[in-house]
């Protein structure tokens, strides 16, 4: 290089280069004493909720009048990705997701302006429309959950002990928000006798009216005196239940107590929308979120120390346990790092021993954890957490670090063996390796671009891959060049020189020749040998495309079990909670359970990264299981499913399974049938069941939405109705005082503001009965509910699914002994029938993991020719010659071969981490490449014949590659037992072995088959 001579000047300067060689050791650790520690990375989910409520509407309402203006609002906000829309009875949610590539300073402004055209459009909507409410939480991670339960101690004490654990969870340090979870909404109840009233000739509306009149804070003046001002203060707060029942009631002349006439009770809502149980036991939660950038070590030891400080505090028989906990897994992940790489480490320095000898492993063995210090010092400015993604990240550096050593090291060992002075041979190191090293330490490094640039949501879960390589691989090339030369010289020994060999290294072994004679072979067999290494390529792809498992992101090593509880639609909690509470007697029967959480009617909050929320929903329940350890997992889930099978819980579809790492997906394999009319989507949706039933890898296949809910509905004569005094408001108003009550008033009940609820109680009546009503006209006649009309039994949709504003109707099913990717690949091939039949107007769209791991390949498409142009650009530089370009390139997919035959062998899937792999691979062997034409040039130089350079060239990088390639191979064996890492290790572990080897006999054959060179 014509750059100054690096080795060269670490070797004059050897104090300064001691000097920051021990400065990079101490920087090191102590950056990776202070890195932030986390389970997965920060990312943004680019996604919101907007929600609104209408009480008494239809889906089929709702949908027209509430979930059309809002998806028309929304539409028209800059960088929206989908809309996914739920209608529901009285109810819409909308999930409002943006596109993965939206800037983060930008995802503020999108969530105001979401939040502004909301405010406009509330004042357009219906009457009696409550929102359209957004929740830009949506997206937030709890780091730790936190249950109470008082198992006969009063609900209301247990939310107020709730309420003063979020505020002191909200003062910690590092916690950015602390919410309560599955806290039941208060209330008073006042039970009217409709005897009683009846009898005494008082009315509802009066009963109502002197709540109203006595609870009411207004001000009432304020006198000014000659020394302070006095404020008028009216007692007329009735959050007592006792000063409540003493309000009067005016019957004529005669008032009568409110308590003389009702039942006053303190309560909640009845029945609950939303409840959560633990272990059994009511409870309410409280979730922790934590900064980003935060250390999750340290914030869970903060969070340790308040748990046991609140403990210690709480009333007798009140219980405060930790249901998720990340820095646990913070610490298991940390802990397996630390395993892996000591015995990387130790699988470097060894092939360093055994293949250079004492001293020169020593060397080597010293560069690598030099190189992470310096990797590690980068991140902390660069404010990288060591995760799940930069932990993994490291190891497979560790596989690719080392390479710039061995190549440095070896150099100055052949050096010294020909007669060399160490300074010279340190110095010579730099003229011989410096420049085809950079360079391919550069194209390596670009090998990972796509996923360090890809705009999606995988690209910013796992995006720290290049950037945490891209340090370690430019230090590793600087350590290669300055610390290790002067190393060389401090530790290396001149070996005693053999008579008769001097200066002819190369010649000295017996397996050096039969190398020779083998490049030799394939450099005269030129033609054989390409086409054999192009049709084990093509073979190698269709293997990939055809026989290896496809598959997005592999399942996580947590311990949680998810069951999903579904109910027929329209099922009330309370009957949904029933099927709950058998679920938690069998697991209670079962060992291996360290805990579990059941949340009835909605999902749980979000514990993990791709963990979905579901909406609210009276027919759902989930169960969040935490076994003691994944052997106890597995075990519980197949118990679970044998049970399911049997037939335990035939009134519920009960979903069972695991975490899975990378972005949510809610169903493996899914379809969405798109249309305007309900009943055609029925029809082709059950024609999309029946084929994917018929696939033996598919359980379950069912629709999203199908069935329709009974609903009463009473016809009203219009003329009638008004002669016998009533209007339909009347009616409903009197109908849901009779049921669920009326609210009349807000109670004051310290920081809480409580709901006053009024219902009118009656005879009871006989089970699955209509009820027998009596309504009161405008001159209080009583009127039987019968006498109004014909009450007839009704049928209406119970959920209406829009995507992008259009209806469609999804078909799910869970995959068993498959991949998704796989299982839908086949079944959109069998699904060409009925495409081909479907009518004008309606359509069949992948959905599922296979739709988003298109979503993520795109993602990294866009960035391939960034990364082909930075990779071209690197070689060209340093070839210098467009047929050399040409052979550099060619070698990039070689990895292929080697990768699909350890794939196959270990029966490993091929996703999205092993993509990454197979993208960083090229890298790899073109680096390989670049120094073995590097090494052509240097003897072309010394005056070699063309074909004598090529071979000698192969066999004098043969050493230094065969050991790079061992060593990266061998440090990427911690990582094929990691259920995350494993596939990438295998492709790269196949990849590197197979590649290495084919390219040293391959690129030879391929220079003399461009360059048309002589046969020796």
């Amino acid at each position: 290089m014509s750059f100054p001579n690096l080795s060269a000047l670490a070797v004059r300067e050897r104090s300064v280069t001691l000097y920051f060689l021990i400065l990079s050791v101490f920087a090191g650790a102590y950056a990776f004493a202070s890195l932030g520690r986390a389970e997965d990375p920060s990312i943004t989910i680019q996604m919101l909720v907007v929600s609104a409520v209408w009480p008494g509407a239809t889906p089929a309402e709702i949908e027209q009048q509430v979930a059309h203006p809002i998806e028309k609002s929304i539409q028209k906000i800059e960088y929206l990705d989908e809309i996914k829309t739920t209608v529901k009875a009285g109810r819409v949610d909308i999930q409002v997701r943006f596109h993965d590539y939206t800037p983060q300073n930008k995802t503020p402004e999108l969530q105001f302006q979401v939040r502004k055209r909301m405010q406009d459009l509330s004042s357009h909507l219906p009457e009696g429309v409550i929102g359209p409410i957004v929740n830009d939480d949506f997206s937030d991670v709890y780091f730790s959950i936190f249950s109470l339960s008082a198992p006969g101690l009063p609900v209301r004490n247990l939310s107020r002990y709730a309420e003063r654990l979020r505020d002191e969870l909200q003062l910690i340090p590092g916690a950015r928000k602390a919410d309560l979870i599955a806290d039941r909404e208060e209330r008073v109840y006042i039970d009217l006798d409709n005897v009683v009233m009846t009898n005494s000739g008082i009315s509802s509306q009066a009963v109502f009216d002197a709540i109203r009149a006595y609870n009411t804070l207004i001000p009432a003046g304020q006198i000014d005196t000659t020394g302070p001002l006095l404020r008028l203060r009216l007692d007329s707060d009735l959050s007592d239940p006792q000063r409540l029942a003493q309000v009067p009631i005016r019957v004529g002349n005669h008032l009568i107590r409110l308590g003389d006439i009702a039942v006053i009770k303190q309560g909640y809502e009845e029945p609950p929308s939303y409840f959560a149980r633990v272990n059994g036991e009511d409870a309410i939660l409280v979730g922790v979120v934590m900064n980003k950038g935060e250390n999750g070590l340290e914030f869970g030891e903060r969070l340790d120390a308040l748990l046991s400080k609140t403990r210690a505090e709480l009333p007798l028989g009140m219980e405060l346990d930790q249901i998720t906990n990340q820095t646990d897994a913070i610490k298991a992940a940390v802990n397996l790092f630390q395993v892996k790489f000591l015995v990387a480490v130790i699988v470097v320095m060894s092939i360093g021993f055994l293949s250079l000898g004492l001293r020169a492993g020593l060397i080597v063995g010293i560069a690598v954890p030099i190189t992470l210090g310096l990797t590690f010092v980068m991140m902390k400015a660069a404010n990288i957490n060591l995760d799940r993604i930069t932990l993994g990240a490291l190891i497979i550096a560790l596989g690719l670090l080392v390479d710039d050593a061995i190549i440095a090291i070896e150099m100055m060992l052949v050096k010294l063996e020909e007669g060399w002075s160490k300074v010279s041979a340190a110095t010579h190191a730099w003229n011989a390796t410096a420049s085809p090293m950079l360079f391919g330490t550069l194209v390596t490094m670009f090998g990972f671009v796509p996923i360090g640039f890809a705009q999606s949501g995988v690209g910013e879960y796992a995006g720290n891959i290049f950037w945490v390589l891209a340090f370690s691989l430019i230090i590793s090339w600087l350590v290669a060049v300055t610390f290790t030369p002067y190393l060389g010289v401090k530790i290396l020994r001149a070996p005693k020189q053999k008579p008769g060999n001097m200066g002819d290294h190369y010649k000295s072994s017996r397996g050096y020749e039969y190398l020779r004679a083998l490049i030799t072979w394939c450099v005269s067999h030129r033609r054989t040998v390409v086409f054999i290494t192009f049709a084990m390529l093509a073979l190698s792809i269709a293997g990939m495309a055809g026989l290896v498992e496809k598959q997005f992101f592999p399942g996580s090593d947590r311990p949680e079990i998810l069951i999903d509880v579904n109910l027929a639609p329209g099922t009330s909690v309370t009957t949904t909670d029933t099927t709950v509470k058998r679920l938690e007697a069998l697991l209670d029967s079962m060992g291996g359970v360290e805990n579990y959480a059941s949340y009835v009617g909605g999902g749980s909050p979000r514990f993990f990264i791709s963990v979905n929320p579901e909406h609210p929903d009276s027919s759902f329940a989930k169960i969040i299981v935490t076994a003691t350890g994944p052997i106890e997992r597995d075990r519980i889930i197949v118990a679970l499913d044998q049970h399911v099978a049997d037939g335990a819980f035939g009134e519920a579809r009960i979903r069972i399974r695991r975490l899975l790492f990378g972005p949510p997906v809610d169903w493996p394999v899914s379809f969405r049938v798109v249309g305007e009319d309900p009943a055609t989507l029925r029809k082709l949706a059950h024609q999309v069941r029946e084929v994917m039933s018929h696939n033996p890898h598919v359980v379950d296949p069912h629709l999203e939405w199908d069935q329709r809910v009974p609903t009463l509905k009473l016809e009203m004569d219009e003329q009638r109705l008004r002669l016998l005094g009533l209007t339909p408001l009347l009616v409903a108003q009197q109908m849901q005082y009779r049921t669920d009550g009326v609210p009349v008033a807000e109670v004051r009940q310290d920081i809480r503001t409580v709901d006053v609820y009024v219902r009118g109680q009656g005879a009871k009546r006989a089970k699955n009965e209509p009820p027998i009503y009596e309504l009161r006209n405008e001159q209080g006649q009583k009127i039987p509910l019968s006498h109004l009309g014909e009450m007839k039994l009704a049928y209406e949709d119970a959920m209406i699914r829009r995507h992008n504003r259009e209806l469609f109707l999804a078909v799910h099913g869970e995959v068993k002994n498959a991949q998704p990717q796989d299982v839908t690949k086949a079944l959109w091939a069998d699904l060409e029938p009925i495409h081909a039949a479907l009518p004008d107007g309606y359509r069949i769209d992948i959905a599922g993991s296979l739709e988003r791991s298109q979503k993520a390949e795109d993602s990294i498409n866009q960035v391939f020719p960034l990364m082909i142009a930075l990779m071209v650009t690197c070689v060209m530089l340093q070839m210098r010659s467009f047929p050399g370009v040409v052979i550099v390139l060619l070698t990039a997919p070689l990895g292929v071969i080697g990768s699909v035959i350890a794939l196959l062998v270990f029966k490993q899937p091929f996703g999205f981490v092993a993509l990454l792999g197979l993208i960083g691979l090229a890298g790899i062997l073109m680096r390989n490449t670049l120094i073995l034409t590097q090494q052509v040039s240097d003897n072309l130089e010394d005056g070699m014949l063309p074909s004598d350079a090529v071979v000698e060239a192969a066999v004098r990088r043969a050493r230094p590659v065969v050991l790079t390639a061992l060593a990266a191979a061998l440090a990427f064996i911690p990582l094929t037992t990691d259920i995350f890492w494993g596939p990438m290790a295998y492709v790269l572990i196949g990849g590197v072995i197979v590649g290495t080897a084919i390219t040293l006999l391959f690129v030879p054959a391929l220079y003399a088959l461009a360059f048309r060179l002589e046969s020796r």
